[in-house]
């Protein structure tokens, strides 16, 4: 086994057992990927200041995300398909979140059900909403997450109709991979792969087969997903969410100030500033680039989060320092899930924790809390 010191050492060991459909699914983006590439490039131009002398004892990164406490602000974001990546990758992933101390985000389009997740742990998890047509499917899906206790809804805003994913097409994705003789050959390369996925029923979208209407299986389940995805979605249909959940919501999606005001107008908890990892609309800005105007114009009225290209705890460190008061990880997530299942989880998160403790240190701070643009070289970071 390699020694695994950063998250680039989990990337390289799950592109080498995950299957090339699968890892390919995570680790890229739509059309060109210049809004995925800049996601994670832009937090490299930011640079920190190192101050000295500083009393460095007694450190903490915990804070508190929609009012609940977090280790550090660090959620685990959405990520569909998360159970081909390893078999059962959602409990796994959500069990490390709870050893962790950070919340865990199910996707609609996860391979594990809300309820495999609710038996499987006992801290409270997050569930994301795509919106459908089919209203009725949505409310019983919003009442099966309460029924979970769910502490949070994610409403994912930027997915009204599916970017142009290349890699996706070209490789015939779809879960479980069709028999093909090409997905044989690349399977035959995955043998610990093959193995957890033969011991799990676990191999379809849990939360649609056997749950909506006219869903019964993987062939029936393409047209529903196709015909689905609501390109109507509009503030109205926000605010019905809102009411048929009734608890903490999160929007997911916002990459302009006029979005996040009407955001804040319709009673959200917190948003999330995202470009949906640069799978969506390829030639928008990065998430960091995109986060302190946003910050500048609603962060007294909303918490701000954001994600897209964390591959380290100074990325968390830097969205900190430029206002955002939480984070999502997927990728970084999914890297250590195909790498080592649930303890490459949970060495992910280790590691961006101790990444983020260390360079906090080093920047002259104890208490996440007390960070601010201060800790960073003036002219190197993007401002509102």
């Amino acid at each position: 086994m390699p020694v695994i010191t950063n998250i680039e050492d989990l990337r390289v060991l799950a592109e080498k057992r995950v299957p090339r459909m699968f890892y390919d699914y995570a680790d890229s983006g739509s059309w060109t990927e210049g809004t995925y590439r800049a996601n994670s490039e832009d937090f490299q131009k930011i640079k920190l200041r190192q101050r000295v002398a500083v009393n460095m004892e007694n450190r903490t990164t915990a804070t508190k995300m929609v009012g609940q406490d977090v280790k550090m602000p660090v959620c685990i974001a959405p990520v569909g398909l998360t159970g081909m990546q390893s078999a059962d990758g959602e409990i796994k992933a959500a069990k490390a979140a709870e050893k962790f101390g950070i919340p865990f985000t199910l996707s609609t389009m996860s391979i594990c059900s809300i309820e495999d997740i609710a038996q499987n742990t006992t801290a409270p998890f997050w569930f994301q909403l795509y919106m459908m047509r089919d209203r009725e499917s949505m409310a019983r899906m919003i009442e099966r997450a309460r029924v979970a206790k769910c502490s949070a809804l994610v409403l994912t805003l930027d997915l009204q109709v599916i970017g142009q994913r290349h890699k996706d097409l070209k490789n015939g994705l779809t879960a479980p991979p069709k028999p093909t003789i090409a997905n044989i050959i690349n399977l035959m390369t995955k043998p610990r792969w093959c193995l957890g996925m033969a011991g799990t029923k676990r191999h379809s979208f849990g939360n649609l087969v056997g749950h909506v209407k006219a869903v019964t299986d993987m062939k029936s389940l393409a047209s529903w997903t196709n015909e689905q995805f609501d390109p109507t979605l509009s503030w109205a249909d926000v605010a019905w969410v809102k009411a048929q959940w009734g608890g903490k919501l999160i929007l997911k999606g916002i990459m302009d100030v006029e979005d996040a005001k009407l955001a804040v107008a319709s009673g959200a908890d917190a948003i999330v500033v995202s470009n949906h990892g640069g799978r969506q609309l390829d030639g928008a800005p990065s998430s960091i680039e995109a986060l302190p105007a946003i910050v500048a114009a609603v962060g007294d009225q909303i918490e701000v989060w954001m994600d897209g290209g964390i591959r380290s705890g100074q990325d968390v460190l830097k969205a900190w320092a430029l206002g955002a008061r939480g984070t999502m990880i997927g990728r970084a997530m999914v890297y250590g899930l195909g790498a080592m299942g649930e303890e490459g989880v949970l060495k992910a998160l280790q590691i961006i924790h101790k990444e983020l403790d260390v360079t906090m240190a080093f920047c002259g701070h104890t208490d996440i809390r007390n960070v601010d643009t201060g800790i960073l070289l003036p002219g190197t970071f993007p401002t509102a």
